[in-house]
């Protein structure tokens, strides 16, 4: 085997054609190194420094890790960032399974409810924010006008701190919620038609061909959203910025958000940057974590 592998590597067309093979996904090996690899190695060695954005650098080791375990802004962002994702992945996953269900009906209009529930997908985040917080507004908005229409007064619902996470969390699952609807459509259609027929002629009701069917020749697709969702859910950061900007009394602060008023408004380089590292092993173990459970309920999986 060794023989023929050095001989292949001796032949001119074999060499020619790594060569072109090396040529073909060079920019994409570049662009990895580049603006992903080099950034992460950098990021990584501002934070064991004390890096101003302005004024030289210098090495202070852990200093900056020891001073996020006592800082009570970190933790009540980290805080606020499981809190957001625990309230969206499951809203948005059960609600992009709802509709994919009434949607892979064959019924008239299913085209145009699929097309209009997927165009906030592709509608800017910055622009959709925008619109959201008018629509919240307290006097003016659009919710609380239809709400005074019923006599109900609105409260108010970005300055609030016991709303404004929620408030938040609601326009990113709408925001959001038709990409995963689609992948589920996709997923529905592909459940093969005999094994509802053998589950109809078992006896078996809607709900229990649900769980028993539908849902586990699913779990591949099920397994993808929630991965996605998630490691979205912990990145979020434009809804804060627009709608929120943290607040109010630092409610809705999350980590990204963190990280970014960290290093651009107080211009710690360095500490920001070992916040961003410890965000990143945080979805790293997220990530990790449900790729080992995956063996436990993903249909096909060993």
């Amino acid at each position: 085997m060794s023989s023929s592998r050095r001989k292949a590597s001796k032949n001119p067309l074999v060499r020619d054609a790594n060569l072109t093979g090396w040529l073909f996904i060079s920019p994409m090996v570049l662009g990895f190194i580049c603006f992903l690899l080099l950034p992460m190695a950098m990021a990584f060695y501002m934070g064991f420094t004390d890096w101003p954005l302005l004024g030289s650098s210098s090495f202070t080791g852990l200093d900056n890790y020891r001073n996020i375990m006592n800082d009570d802004i970190f933790w009540k962002s980290f805080g606020n960032t499981v809190y957001f994702s625990v309230g969206l992945v499951p809203l948005n996953i059960a609600l992009a399974l709802l509709l994919a269900l009434l949607l892979t009906k064959s019924l008239p209009g299913m085209g145009f409810f699929r097309t209009a529930i997927f165009t906030p997908v592709i509608t800017s985040l910055v622009v959709w924010s925008i619109v959201w917080k008018y629509m919240l507004a307290t006097d003016s908005g659009f919710i609380n006008q239809i709400l005074q229409i019923f006599g109900i007064q609105g409260p108010a619902w970005l300055y609030n701190p016991d709303l404004a996470m929620p408030a938040v969390i609601v326009t990113s699952v709408l925001k959001n919620v038709g990409l995963n609807m689609v992948l589920f459509i996709a997923a529905l259609q592909q459940v093969p038609a005999h094994l509802y027929e053998a589950a109809k002629l078992d006896g078996a009701g809607r709900t229990r061909t649900f769980f028993q069917v539908t849902l586990p020749m699913i779990t591949p697709t099920v397994f993808l959203t929630v991965i996605m969702t998630v490691i979205g859910s912990l990145k979020v950061f434009s809804q804060i910025y627009v709608m929120t900007q943290g607040g109010p009394s630092n409610s809705t602060k999350v980590l990204v958000y963190y990280i970014w008023e960290t290093a651009f408004k107080l211009y710690d380089l360095g500490y920001a940057s070992a916040v961003a590292f410890i965000l990143f092993c945080i979805i790293l173990v997220f990530t990790l974590i449900q790729w080992q459970l995956r063996k436990r309920w993903v249909f096909h999986e060993s």
